[in-house]
Formats: structure tokens, sequence, C-alpha cells
């Protein structure tokens, strides 16, 4: 039986920190493909230049300086927090190789709690509003006839319905991530870090005889540019998905300027799914050839994502 003295206690910390970061690697992180990750430095950060797409045009006299619309949109850092107590018998008694993967998955889960926000907002694109004021995934986003974003607007959507019985359809995405910013942004005010309480004298252990061992971290995640993604609540075809695909190339920045989006290739754009799509998404395409023989029109033009946390 060990006797549990404040040394004991410290040398146990970084056999639980090397458990912790192993659960980090072994995460298979997903959220980067479709979010831009953005660093915070106060409570909340306001994108106020989301909506305007730079352009240049021929230099003759002084530079043409305008002043574009400017979107009070703003995320909010969010705390999170994850605790482990680690019972003060189970050090004395050597028992704690039970602990390791109870660490680990700790890891696991700090790694993965960005696919979880990022793919989770996506999920709920179509009821949370962007920087325009319209849900992400809607009907009629104003797209302005001037750069600066003045004159009367035209509605454009990137939310495609079945014509029947809505709520039987599982929505799947077609995002273009070919640009510098994508269509989501991760907000991270702070590190992930782990911490310890293990002074004997605390209540926690006093009252509960454990020590404990937590996880902080401050983040949040929010929209980027609706014209960089589509939803389509319909069945996932080929008819469907080159609907999308054209939607997806017609959209314009304020001024009418092509955006160039859903020409990337496979590289440059996500067809993304739940689970229970991607065996249509594959047949859609990674098959290069289908109906015994034929060529596959779609094949290759985007890449499958598989999300657990949609």
């Amino acid at each position: 039986m060990a006797i549990v003295t404040n040394a004991l206690i410290t040398a146990l910390r970084p056999g639980f920190s090397a458990a912790f970061e192993r659960g980090k690697t072994r995460a298979p992180s997903q959220w980067k493909l479709i979010a831009s990750e953005m660093s915070s430095s106060n409570k909340s950060t306001t994108y106020g230049w989301l909506g305007q797409f730079p352009k240049l045009a021929e230099w003759v006299g002084q530079r043409s300086v305008k002043s574009m619309a400017e979107h009070g949109y703003s995320i909010t850092n969010k705390l999170y927090e994850g605790t482990v107590g680690v019972a003060r018998t189970d050090i004395e008694d050597d028992n704690l190789g039970i602990y390791t993967p109870l660490f680990e998955e700790m890891g696991y889960a700090t790694a993965t709690h960005p696919d979880e926000l990022v793919f989770g907002l996506l999920g709920k694109g179509i009821s949370t509003l962007c920087y325009d004021g319209q849900n992400f995934f809607d009907t009629d986003h104003p797209v302005y006839p001037n750069v600066d974003g003045t004159g009367t607007a035209v509605t454009v959507g990137n939310l495609v319905d079945a014509a029947t019985k809505l709520e039987e359809q599982t929505p799947w995405y077609l995002l273009d991530v070919s640009r510098p910013l994508k269509p989501l942004i991760f907000q991270e005010r702070t590190k992930p870090e782990m911490t310890a309480q293990t002074d004997a004298r605390t209540d926690n252990v006093f009252m509960s005889d454990q020590y404990r061992y937590g996880v902080r971290y401050r983040c949040n995640t929010g929209f980027g540019f609706w014209q960089q993604a589509v939803c389509v609540r319909d069945a996932l075809n080929q008819t469907n998905f080159l609907k999308a695909r054209t939607l997806l190339q017609s959209f314009t920045a304020d001024g009418g300027r092509p955006l160039g989006l859903g020409r990337g290739g496979k590289a440059g754009t996500l067809l993304v799914v739940p689970a229970s799509l991607e065996a249509d998404a594959i047949k859609l395409v990674d098959l290069q050839l289908i109906n015994g023989g034929e060529s596959n029109p779609c094949y290759n033009m985007a890449t499958i994502v598989n999300c657990a946390w949609l």
C-alpha cells in the first residue's frame, strides 16, 4: 500500500498528463476542413468585415476608396470544462492503472470538442443567424447591386428543400473550402489546459476523499460567408447534387462579381454527410463507373466528409 504524500501526488501528474496528450493525438479531428481558426483576445470578437469580398480595379488617377457596409457579427467566447476525480483510496492501493484510459478519453474529448461545436453549428445553420441577419442556410439572403453594399438588394437562397415530406429528409451539405476563409469560424480565446487540485487540505479531498484533475477551455464557433455553403434537404442523388453545385457556382458578391465557387474540384469542394448518407455519397462521387459500366459524371467532384457530429 502506498503512503499518500505530496511528493507522490506531484509525481502522478506527468503520467496523467501523458495519457491526456495521447488521447488528443488519437482523435480523428475534421473541423479544420470546414472552419477557419481565429484567435480572440477579448470576451467576444466582432467580424465587421464579413460580407466584403475584396476585388481589384484598374488604378486610374487616385485610389478609389469605398466605405463598405459593416456587419456587426460577433462571436462570444464560452467557457468549457471537463473534470476527473481520482479517489485517494486508489492511490493508496496502487490502483491507478484504471485512470489511464479515463485521462486518454479526456484528451480525446478535448481534441474533438471543436468538431462537436463546428459541425454542430453547421447542422443548426437552418435556424441560426449569420452576419447578414438571415439564417446561415436561408432562401432570402440579400445581395446588393453595388460593391459597397448599397442599392436595392435581390434575394438569393442557399437552402434547397424537397417538394414534399420535408420532415423525412436528412440534410446534407456542399461546401466550398478553396478560399482563405472557410465557411465556418472556430474562435479560440485560450488553449485547453489541464490543471490539478491536489492539496490534501482542500474541501474536495477532505469531504470527498478524492483529488481532481480538470481541463479548462475558452472558445466558440460561428459562421463565415454563407455563399460558400449549400444545404439540401432532399435525396442525395445525381440530380440534386448537380443542382446544389450549380447553385454554389452561381453566387456573386455585392456588385455582381462572380465568386468562382464550387469549381475547385475534389480538393476544394466538400460533400458533408451524416453516417446514414455515406453509402449514397460514395456512389455519387467516389465511383468512376456506375450502372454496370457507365461513366459517372459526378466522379471526383467533391471530397466526402462523413461527420458524426451532424
